[in-house]
């Protein structure tokens, strides 16, 4: 079944888990217990409508719900991964980190790096927080 056979912006439960970055399963359970109403398009699938998964992914980033870890910020944007590649030059680092289906790029000072332990396979969160956002539909 193609998405257009179903109401605009609604979404399949798997694809619905991708959106929010967590397993079919999760998205199965959350379903299950009630956290998220889906309905049933007309071949017995559950689909939740566009504006409820937005609703839904809301509340789970609100801070008291994202486990948000340290001092308070202002940024609110949190990827909680793993560094999976470091590249130190003589006074910048290069760092990446795998969060989620998500990959995130750095330019931090080479000491900073240093100072973080930064190396492939350690935890990281990458903060960000842009006056410049690019939004793409695709």
């Amino acid at each position: 079944m193609g998405q257009s056979d179903r109401p605009v912006n609604s979404y399949r439960i798997g694809e619905a888990a991708a959106m929010l970055g967590v397993s079919a399963d999760t998205m199965r359970r959350w379903v299950d217990a009630g956290r998220l109403d889906a309905e049933r398009d007309e071949h017995g699938h559950r689909i939740v409508p566009g504006a409820r998964l937005a609703a839904f992914a809301r509340e789970l980033a609100r801070p008291e719900n994202a486990a948000a870890v340290g001092l308070p910020s202002s940024a609110r944007n949190r990827f909680r991964g793993i560094v999976t590649q470091v590249i130190l030059g003589d006074v910048a680092a290069q760092v990446e980190i795998q969060a989620g289906p998500f990959r995130v790029v750095s330019l931090i000072s080479r000491e900073s790096a240093e100072e973080l332990g930064l190396e492939p396979g350690a935890p990281a969160v990458a903060v960000v927080k842009s006056t410049n956002v690019v939004v793409e539909r695709g």
